[in-house]
Protein backbone atom coordinates (compact mmCIF):
# COMPACT_ATOMS: atom_id res chain seq x y z
CA UNK A 1 0.00 0.00 0.00
CA UNK A 2 1.23 3.35 -0.84
CA UNK A 3 0.36 5.75 2.30
CA UNK A 4 -0.15 9.09 1.62
CA UNK A 5 0.82 11.46 4.54
CA UNK A 6 -1.20 14.51 5.58
CA UNK A 7 1.03 16.97 6.53
CA UNK A 8 0.77 18.40 10.31
CA UNK A 9 -0.98 21.40 10.05
CA UNK A 10 0.51 22.88 13.79
CA UNK A 11 -2.86 23.47 14.43
CA UNK A 12 -5.86 21.31 15.98
CA UNK A 13 -9.86 21.82 16.00
CA UNK A 14 -12.51 21.07 18.50
CA UNK A 15 -15.69 21.12 19.91
CA UNK A 16 -15.06 24.35 20.54
CA UNK A 17 -14.34 25.15 16.54
CA UNK A 18 -16.63 25.86 14.16
CA UNK A 19 -16.78 24.72 10.40
CA UNK A 20 -18.17 25.57 7.18
CA UNK A 21 -17.81 23.22 4.04
CA UNK A 22 -18.45 23.90 0.41
CA UNK A 23 -18.15 22.19 -2.84
CA UNK A 24 -18.93 18.88 -4.14
CA UNK A 25 -20.84 15.85 -2.36
CA UNK A 26 -17.68 14.75 -0.98
CA UNK A 27 -17.75 18.24 1.30
CA UNK A 28 -21.19 16.95 2.96
CA UNK A 29 -19.76 13.50 3.41
CA UNK A 30 -16.89 14.76 5.47
CA UNK A 31 -19.51 17.58 7.28
CA UNK A 32 -22.48 15.18 7.95
CA UNK A 33 -19.72 12.92 10.12
CA UNK A 34 -18.85 16.13 11.78
CA UNK A 35 -22.63 16.87 12.57
CA UNK A 36 -22.93 12.93 13.39
CA UNK A 37 -20.08 13.61 16.09
CA UNK A 38 -21.59 16.17 17.45
CA UNK A 39 -19.61 18.85 16.02
CA UNK A 40 -21.06 22.29 15.07
CA UNK A 41 -20.71 22.72 11.23
CA UNK A 42 -22.34 24.21 7.87
CA UNK A 43 -22.38 22.81 5.09
CA UNK A 44 -23.20 23.95 1.01
CA UNK A 45 -25.60 26.59 1.48
CA UNK A 46 -26.07 26.70 -1.92
CA UNK A 47 -26.56 22.88 -2.27
CA UNK A 48 -24.14 20.66 -3.79
CA UNK A 49 -21.29 22.86 -6.16
CA UNK A 50 -18.69 21.06 -8.03
CA UNK A 51 -16.69 23.77 -10.48
CA UNK A 52 -14.23 26.43 -8.59
CA UNK A 53 -16.51 29.14 -10.27
CA UNK A 54 -19.22 28.29 -8.50
CA UNK A 55 -18.27 27.83 -5.13
CA UNK A 56 -16.39 31.01 -5.28
CA UNK A 57 -19.48 33.10 -6.02
CA UNK A 58 -20.92 31.52 -3.46
CA UNK A 59 -18.52 32.56 -0.61
CA UNK A 60 -18.62 36.26 -2.39
CA UNK A 61 -22.40 35.85 -1.50
CA UNK A 62 -21.47 35.77 1.94
CA UNK A 63 -19.17 37.98 2.41
CA UNK A 64 -21.18 40.25 0.91
CA UNK A 65 -24.01 39.59 2.20
CA UNK A 66 -26.34 39.12 -1.01
CA UNK A 67 -29.63 38.30 -0.66
CA UNK A 68 -31.83 36.50 -3.69
CA UNK A 69 -34.52 38.18 -5.64
CA UNK A 70 -37.30 37.14 -7.81
CA UNK A 71 -34.95 38.38 -10.49
CA UNK A 72 -32.57 35.81 -10.10
CA UNK A 73 -35.40 32.86 -10.64
CA UNK A 74 -36.32 31.02 -13.60
CA UNK A 75 -39.15 28.74 -13.92
CA UNK A 76 -38.42 25.78 -15.66
CA UNK A 77 -40.64 22.92 -15.81
CA UNK A 78 -43.24 24.34 -13.75
CA UNK A 79 -40.77 25.03 -10.66
CA UNK A 80 -39.07 28.25 -10.06
CA UNK A 81 -35.04 27.28 -9.98
CA UNK A 82 -31.72 29.55 -9.41
CA UNK A 83 -28.78 28.22 -11.96
CA UNK A 84 -26.79 29.35 -8.51
CA UNK A 85 -28.40 26.87 -6.69
CA UNK A 86 -28.59 23.00 -6.40
CA UNK A 87 -32.33 21.55 -7.33
CA UNK A 88 -32.96 21.05 -3.61
CA UNK A 89 -33.89 24.97 -3.44
CA UNK A 90 -36.54 24.55 -6.44
CA UNK A 91 -40.35 25.14 -5.80
CA UNK A 92 -43.74 25.78 -7.70
CA UNK A 93 -43.64 29.05 -5.55
CA UNK A 94 -41.31 32.04 -6.12
CA UNK A 95 -41.44 32.98 -2.58
CA UNK A 96 -40.54 30.11 -0.91
CA UNK A 97 -38.01 29.38 -3.49
CA UNK A 98 -36.34 32.81 -2.25
CA UNK A 99 -37.04 32.02 1.55
CA UNK A 100 -35.08 28.86 1.28
CA UNK A 101 -32.22 30.50 -0.35
CA UNK A 102 -31.94 33.81 1.67
CA UNK A 103 -32.76 31.83 5.12
CA UNK A 104 -29.84 29.42 4.31
CA UNK A 105 -27.54 32.12 2.92
CA UNK A 106 -28.19 34.38 5.66
CA UNK A 107 -27.67 31.61 8.58
CA UNK A 108 -23.84 30.77 6.69
CA UNK A 109 -23.12 34.38 6.09
CA UNK A 110 -22.58 34.43 9.62
CA UNK A 111 -21.13 31.23 9.84
CA UNK A 112 -18.47 32.95 7.53
CA UNK A 113 -17.87 35.25 9.84
CA UNK A 114 -17.33 32.96 13.15
CA UNK A 115 -15.87 29.58 11.08
CA UNK A 116 -12.37 28.40 12.73
CA UNK A 117 -12.47 26.11 9.62
CA UNK A 118 -13.03 26.93 5.79
CA UNK A 119 -12.95 23.51 4.07
CA UNK A 120 -13.26 23.98 -0.07
CA UNK A 121 -13.57 21.28 -2.29
CA UNK A 122 -13.62 21.60 -5.85
CA UNK A 123 -14.93 18.61 -8.45
CA UNK A 124 -14.28 19.66 -11.63
CA UNK A 125 -12.85 22.26 -13.73
CA UNK A 126 -15.84 21.90 -16.41
CA UNK A 127 -18.00 24.82 -16.20
CA UNK A 128 -21.50 25.13 -17.83
CA UNK A 129 -22.03 28.51 -18.51
CA UNK A 130 -25.83 29.82 -19.59
CA UNK A 131 -25.85 31.74 -22.86
CA UNK A 132 -29.04 33.55 -22.04
CA UNK A 133 -27.66 35.06 -18.67
CA UNK A 134 -24.16 35.03 -19.27
CA UNK A 135 -23.00 32.81 -15.92
CA UNK A 136 -21.66 30.03 -15.04
CA UNK A 137 -24.15 27.89 -13.35
CA UNK A 138 -24.39 25.38 -10.34
CA UNK A 139 -26.86 23.39 -11.51
CA UNK A 140 -28.20 23.01 -15.26
CA UNK A 141 -31.66 21.68 -13.78
CA UNK A 142 -32.45 19.61 -17.16
CA UNK A 143 -32.55 22.92 -18.80
CA UNK A 144 -31.82 21.52 -22.61
CA UNK A 145 -27.85 21.52 -23.27
CA UNK A 146 -27.76 23.61 -26.44
CA UNK A 147 -28.55 26.97 -24.03
CA UNK A 148 -25.13 26.60 -21.97
CA UNK A 149 -21.47 26.50 -23.18
CA UNK A 150 -19.27 23.77 -21.81
CA UNK A 151 -15.55 24.62 -21.43
CA UNK A 152 -12.83 23.81 -19.25
CA UNK A 153 -11.45 26.49 -16.70
CA UNK A 154 -7.48 26.76 -16.50
CA UNK A 155 -5.39 27.57 -13.35
CA UNK A 156 -4.84 31.17 -14.28
CA UNK A 157 -8.48 31.70 -14.00
CA UNK A 158 -9.10 30.24 -11.13
CA UNK A 159 -6.64 31.76 -9.60
CA UNK A 160 -7.17 34.75 -10.82
CA UNK A 161 -10.60 34.57 -9.34
CA UNK A 162 -9.69 33.50 -5.88
CA UNK A 163 -6.68 35.42 -4.98
CA UNK A 164 -9.08 38.52 -4.23
CA UNK A 165 -11.85 35.89 -2.74
CA UNK A 166 -9.15 34.50 -0.26
CA UNK A 167 -8.05 38.06 1.45
CA UNK A 168 -12.22 39.54 1.57
CA UNK A 169 -12.93 36.10 3.56
CA UNK A 170 -9.51 37.03 5.61
CA UNK A 171 -10.77 40.76 6.27
CA UNK A 172 -14.07 39.61 7.93
CA UNK A 173 -12.71 36.62 9.64
CA UNK A 174 -8.89 36.67 10.14
CA UNK A 175 -8.70 33.67 12.17
CA UNK A 176 -11.11 31.22 9.80
CA UNK A 177 -8.40 28.36 8.16
CA UNK A 178 -8.61 27.61 4.92
CA UNK A 179 -8.10 24.13 3.66
CA UNK A 180 -8.62 23.44 -0.25
CA UNK A 181 -9.41 19.85 -1.10
CA UNK A 182 -10.01 18.23 -4.85
CA UNK A 183 -12.93 15.82 -4.62
CA UNK A 184 -12.03 11.97 -5.48
CA UNK A 185 -14.99 11.31 -7.35
CA UNK A 186 -14.74 10.79 -11.08
CA UNK A 187 -16.15 12.95 -13.60
CA UNK A 188 -15.91 10.84 -16.39
CA UNK A 189 -17.96 12.72 -19.20
CA UNK A 190 -14.46 13.04 -20.98
CA UNK A 191 -12.93 9.96 -20.45
CA UNK A 192 -10.80 8.91 -17.82
CA UNK A 193 -7.75 11.01 -19.33
CA UNK A 194 -10.07 13.88 -19.49
CA UNK A 195 -10.91 13.51 -15.44
CA UNK A 196 -7.09 13.32 -14.82
CA UNK A 197 -6.42 16.27 -16.88
CA UNK A 198 -9.03 18.47 -15.27
CA UNK A 199 -8.01 17.10 -11.26
CA UNK A 200 -4.82 18.26 -12.34
CA UNK A 201 -5.92 21.85 -13.46
CA UNK A 202 -7.23 21.95 -9.78
CA UNK A 203 -4.20 20.92 -8.05
CA UNK A 204 -1.85 23.07 -9.56
CA UNK A 205 -4.69 26.33 -9.14
CA UNK A 206 -4.29 24.89 -5.14
CA UNK A 207 -0.86 24.89 -5.63
CA UNK A 208 -0.47 27.93 -6.55
CA UNK A 209 -2.94 29.24 -4.00
CA UNK A 210 -0.93 28.00 -1.29
CA UNK A 211 2.51 29.52 -2.94
CA UNK A 212 0.49 33.15 -2.59
CA UNK A 213 -1.17 32.29 0.89
CA UNK A 214 1.40 29.63 2.41
CA UNK A 215 -1.05 29.01 5.93
CA UNK A 216 -3.86 27.46 3.10
CA UNK A 217 -4.14 24.19 3.91
CA UNK A 218 -4.44 21.37 1.21
CA UNK A 219 -6.05 17.88 2.46
CA UNK A 220 -5.32 14.78 -0.03
CA UNK A 221 -8.68 13.32 -0.08
CA UNK A 222 -8.07 12.90 -3.96
CA UNK A 223 -4.83 10.70 -3.37
CA UNK A 224 -5.64 9.04 -0.30
CA UNK A 225 -8.74 7.16 -2.70
CA UNK A 226 -6.40 7.00 -5.73
CA UNK A 227 -3.15 5.70 -4.38
CA UNK A 228 -3.49 4.61 -1.39
CA UNK A 229 -6.73 2.76 -1.36
CA UNK A 230 -6.25 2.20 -5.48
CA UNK A 231 -8.89 -0.36 -5.58
CA UNK A 232 -12.37 -0.76 -7.24
CA UNK A 233 -13.62 -2.35 -4.09
CA UNK A 234 -12.93 0.96 -2.73
CA UNK A 235 -15.86 2.33 -5.00
CA UNK A 236 -19.54 2.59 -5.17
CA UNK A 237 -21.29 0.86 -8.05
CA UNK A 238 -21.65 3.28 -10.20
CA UNK A 239 -17.58 3.24 -10.02
CA UNK A 240 -16.93 6.88 -9.61
CA UNK A 241 -17.90 8.01 -6.09
CA UNK A 242 -16.07 6.25 -3.37
CA UNK A 243 -17.75 3.73 -1.72
CA UNK A 244 -19.01 4.38 2.32
CA UNK A 245 -15.67 2.26 3.14
CA UNK A 246 -13.77 4.81 1.30
CA UNK A 247 -15.29 7.17 2.80
CA UNK A 248 -15.16 5.93 5.99
CA UNK A 249 -11.03 5.50 5.90
CA UNK A 250 -10.65 9.45 4.11
CA UNK A 251 -12.88 10.66 7.22
CA UNK A 252 -10.54 8.97 9.66
CA UNK A 253 -7.57 10.36 7.98
CA UNK A 254 -9.37 13.81 8.21
CA UNK A 255 -9.99 13.14 11.93
CA UNK A 256 -6.12 12.41 13.01
CA UNK A 257 -4.91 15.25 10.89
CA UNK A 258 -6.87 17.98 12.07
CA UNK A 259 -9.26 16.98 15.46
CA UNK A 260 -7.62 17.05 18.53
CA UNK A 261 -7.77 13.78 20.34
CA UNK A 262 -9.40 15.16 23.32
CA UNK A 263 -12.47 15.41 21.13
CA UNK A 264 -12.37 11.03 20.36
CA UNK A 265 -14.00 9.67 23.61
CA UNK A 266 -16.55 12.30 23.73
CA UNK A 267 -16.76 11.64 19.80
CA UNK A 268 -17.14 7.86 20.59
CA UNK A 269 -19.75 8.50 23.19
CA UNK A 270 -21.81 10.47 21.04
CA UNK A 271 -21.74 7.86 18.53
CA UNK A 272 -23.21 5.25 20.82
CA UNK A 273 -26.55 7.56 21.56
CA UNK A 274 -26.71 8.16 17.74
CA UNK A 275 -26.35 4.26 17.15
CA UNK A 276 -29.49 4.08 19.74
CA UNK A 277 -31.34 6.88 17.68
CA UNK A 278 -30.90 4.98 14.31
CA UNK A 279 -31.81 1.55 15.46
CA UNK A 280 -34.81 3.15 17.32
CA UNK A 281 -36.30 5.06 13.71
CA UNK A 282 -37.93 2.23 12.63
CA UNK A 283 -40.17 2.70 15.53
CA UNK A 284 -39.54 5.82 16.87
CA UNK A 285 -40.61 6.59 20.30
CA UNK A 286 -40.92 10.31 20.59
CA UNK A 287 -40.28 10.49 24.31
CA UNK A 288 -37.23 8.23 23.90
CA UNK A 289 -35.72 9.92 21.46
CA UNK A 290 -35.86 13.55 23.10
CA UNK A 291 -34.28 12.31 26.26
CA UNK A 292 -31.61 11.19 23.16
CA UNK A 293 -31.71 14.27 22.39
CA UNK A 294 -30.57 15.58 25.59
CA UNK A 295 -28.13 12.95 26.26
CA UNK A 296 -26.16 14.62 23.49
CA UNK A 297 -26.58 18.09 23.97
CA UNK A 298 -25.80 17.40 27.89
CA UNK A 299 -22.43 15.02 26.89
CA UNK A 300 -21.01 17.78 24.42
CA UNK A 301 -22.23 21.11 25.72
CA UNK A 302 -19.25 21.48 28.36
CA UNK A 303 -16.83 21.08 25.63
CA UNK A 304 -18.48 24.00 23.22
CA UNK A 305 -17.76 26.77 26.13
CA UNK A 306 -14.78 29.08 26.37
CA UNK A 307 -12.22 28.03 28.66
Amino acid sequence: MTKVGVPAPGFSVDYRSRFLFIGSCFAESIAARLLYHGFDAEVNPRGILYNPCSVADALEALVERRRASERDLMQVNGKWVSLLHHGSFSDHDPVACLEKINTRAERAADALREVDLLAITWGTAWVYKHRGEGIVVANCHKIPDREFERYRLDVAAIVRRYEPLVRSIREINPRARLLFTVSPVRHLRDGARGNHLGKAILLLAIERLQALFPDALYFPAYEILLDELRDYRFYADDMCHPSAVAVEYIWEAFKNAYISPACYPVARQVEAIRRRMDHRSSTPDPLLRHQLERQLEALVAPFKKNP
